[in-house]
């Protein structure tokens, strides 16, 4: 089962209303995967300055630590966002390594990413969604099918800068595409067949593909029935494997271009009944990028 929402706006008058649209069209999409959900959000980056999203046990002193490593940060639920100088990575990347409690789960210029178990309303409302703003993002309904309900195993699933990744469906041959992109020093954090597809993107993208190239170069890589959506810090792609036995729609006006995994979760989007409404291709890559 498990559902995706994601949205990507060409309208920024429309970007305070970004989270609230994407919290309205997970919810919708509850029966679809209701034991845990997860979102992305692509917001404001600062000039000399990364993200980090960390996630950590409940009612950890994220303010406390942020003071000693200088930096600041927004603390929501068991998550914290930490703005940290480029020229500090290295070092403050240490210090957090070094605390076992806490996980790095994204990166970037302008990703923020949070995820938990529990309905998607419930997870939307514990991460304040309907209240953040930006550019694009996607979310994510999971049913575990393959592995634990955890947050660790809930989607998206980050592996890159400011690159994500949700998934329905699944792939044959994951383990070994994961024993080789191990070899490319690609990490993973789960067995989740997923966060491998995210790992490929990523390393395609480190050797300089641009998103529409890596999501071709995973047709021919990555085996099984799946649709992808993915982010990057200025991008949105979708694509569905050969066959496309996975449901998916999309909706592109003037403002914005958006995917849900059923129309229902588009139909409160503004400006809808205008809509282009399709549904993508088999095996063909829809990519949208805009300047930062």
């Amino acid at each position: 089962m498990c559902g995706i929402a994601g949205l990507f706006l060409k309208n920024r008058a429309l970007e305070p209303e970004l989270g609230s649209h994407l919290a309205n069209m997970l919810a919708v999409l509850t029966d679809r995967g209701p034991d845990s959900a997860g979102f992305a959000i692509y917001g404001q980056g600062n000039p000399g300055h990364i993200k980090f999203t960390l996630r950590g046990p409940a009612n950890f002193d994220f303010a406390k630590l942020a003071a000693e490593l200088h930096v600041t940060c927004t603390v929501d639920d068991d998550h914290a966002v930490f703005v940290i100088p480029e020229s500090c990575e290295a070092e403050i990347r240490a210090a957090i390594a070094a605390r076992p409690e806490l996980a790095i789960i994204a990166t970037g210029s302008r990703i923020e990413l949070y995820k938990g178990v529990g309905l998607p309303a419930d997870v939307s409302k514990r991460f304040s969604l309907s209240g953040k703003s930006g550019s694009h993002a996607i979310g994510h309904t999971r049913m575990a099918t393959e592995s634990a309900v955890t947050t660790q195993g809930a989607h998206p699933f980050s592996t890159g800068p400011d690159q994500c990744l949700v998934h329905n469906g699944s792939l044959s041959n994951h383990n070994d595409v994961r024993r080789t992109l191990m070899r490319q020093h690609i990490r993973f954090e789960t067995q989740n067949d997923t966060e491998v597809a995210a790992g490929f993107l990523s390393w395609k993208l480190r050797e300089g593909a641009r998103l529409n190239e890596a999501l071709t170069a995973a047709l021919d890589t990555l085996d099984g029935f799946y649709t992808f959506v993915v982010g990057t810090e200025s991008g949105f792609g979708v694509l569905r494997d050969p066959v496309a036995c996975k449901p998916a729609v999309m909706a592109e006006t003037e403002d914005y271009v958006a995917f849900g995994s059923e129309y229902r979760a588009l139909v409160d989007l503004p400006g809808i009944s205008k809509a282009n409404l399709f549904e993508p291709e088999p095996a063909k890559v829809y990519f949208w990028e805009r300047a930062a």
